[in-house]
């Protein structure tokens, strides 16, 4: 355990959402008119989920939609706080991207982070990985990997 904060806050570990995740599985794959219109069903049924905006901006991201995916992750991003300071989280402290449910918010830390990049805002990105890397060293990578 050397180098580890044995005083720093536990983990937040979210509830899961089953509904929410069956849902964003049902979507169809790809960067398509069904698949938006169905994230955007989602998001209309489950406004409080950051894994739903967090899909949309990655939808609207693929669609070549720079500014529409910004805006979809910055409301991501704050459902993502919002979830995470009902669990507990004070504004600090680890997110592990290993318990599934935390994925969503971690999905929509990493949509902004990419949004901002896309419109120059090199300080948000700056933030937003300082962030991420707080949250979980690994969630970085892992998205990376998932998105392939």
């Amino acid at each position: 355990m050397i180098g580890t904060n044995l005083l720093g806050p536990e983990p937040t570990l979210l509830a899961a959402d089953p509904e929410v995740e069956a849902a964003l599985a049902a979507a169809p794959v790809g960067p398509d008119d069904a698949r938006a219109a169905a994230l955007e069903s989602v998001v209309r049924a489950h406004p409080e989920s950051p894994a739903a905006w967090a899909a949309l901006a990655d939808a609207a991201d693929a669609a070549g939609r720079e500014i529409e995916a910004y805006a979809f992750a910055r409301v991501g991003y704050h459902r993502g706080l919002d979830a995470l300071r009902k669990s507990g989280w004070r504004g600090a402290g680890p997110v592990p991207w290993s318990h599934g449910p935390n994925r969503g918010v971690l999905r929509a830390l990493y949509a902004l982070r990419r949004g901002a990049g896309r419109i120059g805002e090199a300080a948000e990105v700056t933030r937003l990985t300082e962030f991420l890397e707080g949250a979980d060293p690994e969630a970085i990578g892992a998205i990376e990997a998932e998105r392939g």
